[in-house]
C-alpha cells in the first residue's frame, strides 16, 4: 500500500505517520527527515538543502524527486511532506507508472493557519534523539532537556514565526493545488486536523479500511 499525507506544515502529518508505522508495519518516507539527516552529516546535499530550508523556501523539485526515487519498493509506504508542488506530483505519477505502482490513498489533514502558527512556534526538538516536545501541549519534564535521553532541546530555524509565515505562504501557493490534483483522481479524502491526534488517526484508519 502507498499512502500519502497532505497538509500544511504543523497539521500533524509526521505524528500520524509514526503511529501508522507502528500499527500497520508501514515505512514512513519523510523528505524532511531525510534532508535533516543529510544536513546533520554535512553532505553536499545537506548544505544545499539547508540554505533553502532556513530561508523558509522549498527545496528544488529535482532534489526531492531524486530522494523519493530511491525509496520506491515493495514496502507499504507513507509519503509525508512529498510532493509539495504540482511538478513534483506529476513527476511522481510518471515514476509510479514506470514501476507499475500506484497511490492507494491521499489523506489531506486540514487546519487553520492561526492554529498552525501556535503549534509550530512552540515546538522543540531533541538534538540527540529527535524526540519532539511542545512548550504548551507536551512540555518536557525539565525545561530545555529531553525526557527520553536528557539531550538538549532546540527550536528548528524553520519553526520560528517568520519562517512559519513564509512556509505557509509557500504551501498555499505551491502545495495546496495538489488537493485539486488528487481530487480529480478520486483518491483524496480530507480530514479535520483540529482534533486530538488519536481521533485524527481513527479517521485515517477508517479511510484505509474503506469505512464511511
Amino acid at each position: 500500500m502507498y499512502l500519502m499525507l497532505l497538509g500544511a506544515p504543523g497539521v500533524g502529518k509526521g505524528t500520524q505517520a509514526k503511529v501508522l508505522e507502528e500499527k500497520f508495519n508501514m515505512t514512513q518516507v519523510s523528505t524532511g527527515d531525510i534532508l535533516r539527516a543529510e544536513i546533520a552529516k554535512g553532505t553536499e546535499l545537506g548544505k544545499l538543502a539547508k540554505s533553502f530550508i532556513e530561508a523558509g523556501n522549498l527545496v528544488p523539485d529535482n532534489i526531492m524527486i531524486g530522494i523519493i526515487g530511491k525509496e520506491l519498493d515493495d514496502r507499504d509506504l507513507i509519503f509525508d511532506g512529498f510532493p509539495r508542488t504540482l511538478a513534483q506530483a506529476e513527476a511522481f505519477e510518471m515514476m509510479l507508472e514506470k514501476l507499475n505502482k500506484k497511490l492507494d490513498f491521499v489523506i489531506n489533514i486540514s487546519l487553520d493557519d492561526k492554529i498552525i502558527v501556535g503549534r509550530l512556534s512552540g515546538r522543540m526538538i531533541c538534538r540527540n534523539c529527535g524526540q519532539s516536545f511542545h512548550l504548551q501541549f507536551a512540555k518536557p519534564k525539565v525545561d530545555g532537556f529531553c525526557d527520553l535521553c536528557n539531550g538538549e532541546l532546540y527550536q528548528r530555524p524553520d519553526d520560528r514565526p517568520e519562517s512559519i509565515t513564509e512556509r505557509l505562504n509557500n504551501y498555499h501557493s505551491k502545495t495546496k493545488p495538489l488537493i485539486n490534483f488528487y481530487e480529480k483522481k478520486k483518491i483524496l479524502v480530507s480530514i479535520d486536523g483540529d482534533k486530538d491526534s488519536s481521533e485524527v488517526f481513527k479517521e485515517i484508519v477508517k479511510v484505509m479500511k474503506g469505512k464511511e
